[in-house]
């Protein structure tokens, strides 16, 4: 028996029957050879880890574009808080914690810069719109690269957790694993509370600003929020299940207040006129590369050139955009708009 059976085994005789066993997994899309020692959800993060996709959200905005400062959150910092929110919840509920790990870790890549200005920005220009958790699975079963093909093949249950970590209530399609079911409401955890610690940082918004029909349900400070959240997630989800019921989610005083807290960053921090007007700027710069490269596709590196005769030049394009981390997008725009100098130096004369 392979170390990797002898994992296979232990999660089995302890996992709950509703969680997703690596011997359990539908597949990749691909058959491969499983790996000696690592299950197929533990090769899956790995791959995430070492993409490409995964080291851009380094430099992919949270909420606010380009801030000074150390301290404010990027996607990466974003998808780490949501993998230690996920991680908690699912080692409480005794579900498949290499899963979920693998859909934390993966569930942003499809974000294009600048957040959910890039996002709105490619909705506009696509017929077929734009979204980024969709878009995610692209990133991983096309543009990325493993063993000089293309995608990381990776399991059926990590594509189904990314394309459905997004959306709020009850119409919006969960994730068919636990797994994937808490990485979404682990996603949504996350980002209110950390969002409003930057908004706070920002001077956007005060703490004293927040509804106290929030704060009396969830909690006066970050810490007690996602405290509270975590703790009636695993609560309410383990009840749940003792009554047959196969979901993940929070009770419905909690779910009501984090609703709430949600609506009210809408109204104050994510669509305020600070946070608005860089989405503007952003989307002009997009806009203006985006308008480049589709006159002139033939500037675009071999690889999305091979996307343009496959899938057309404006699919190829928005490849290339949306890959673009803030910084490198803000580049590009600079050195296809930015007017510089062509004279060396040592060639100035007084």
């Amino acid at each position: 028996m392979s170390i990797r059976e002898e994992i296979e085994k232990r999660e089995q005789m302890t996992l709950i029957p509703e969680a997703r066993c690596a011997c359990r997994s539908l597949g990749r899309l691909e058959p491969e050879e499983p790996d000696e020692i690592r299950t197929c959800f533990m090769v899956d993060r790995d791959r995430v880890v070492h993409s490409k996709a995964f080291r851009r959200l380094r430099q992919k905005t949270q909420v606010f574009i380009a801030p000074f400062g150390d301290h404010y959150r990027t996607r990466l910092t974003h998808t780490l808080e949501v993998h230690q929110v996920a991680q908690t919840i699912g080692a409480a509920l005794n579900l498949n914690v290499n899963l979920i790990e693998a859909i934390a870790l993966a569930h942003d890549v499809g974000h294009p810069p600048f957040s959910h200005a890039g996002e709105l920005f490619f909705n506009q220009i696509l017929k077929e719109g734009f979204k980024h958790s969709a878009y995610g699975v692209r990133v991983l079963s096309r543009l990325e690269m493993h063993h000089g093909r293309p995608g990381l093949n990776l399991s059926r249950e990590v594509l189904d957790g990314v394309l459905h970590h997004s959306g709020y209530g009850t119409d919006a399609p969960k994730a068919s694993t636990l797994e994937g079911q808490v990485v979404r409401i682990s996603d949504k955890i996350a980002y209110v509370n950390h969002d409003i610690d930057d908004a706070v940082r920002a001077g956007i918004l005060q703490e004293e600003e927040i509804p106290s029909a929030c704060t009396q349900v969830l909690g006066d400070t970050n810490g007690k929020r996602i405290a509270s959240l975590v703790t009636d997630t695993v609560r309410y989800t383990r009840q749940q299940l003792e009554q047959g019921v196969r979901d993940v989610s929070l009770s419905p005083q909690m779910d009501q207040a984090l609703f709430h807290l949600r609506a009210f960053m809408f109204e104050n921090v994510y669509l305020s006129e600070v946070c608005m007007e860089e989405k503007r700027r952003a989307s002009f710069m997009m806009e203006k590369i985006y308008d480049y490269y589709i006159r002139y596709p033939e500037k675009l590196n071999p690889f999305y050139q091979t996307i343009a005769d496959q899938e057309g030049v404006q699919r190829a394009v928005v490849d290339y955009i949306a890959g673009m981390t803030d910084d490198y997008c803000i580049d590009t725009f600079q050195q296809l708009y930015i007017p510089c100098s062509r004279v060396s130096a040592h060639l100035y004369k007084k």
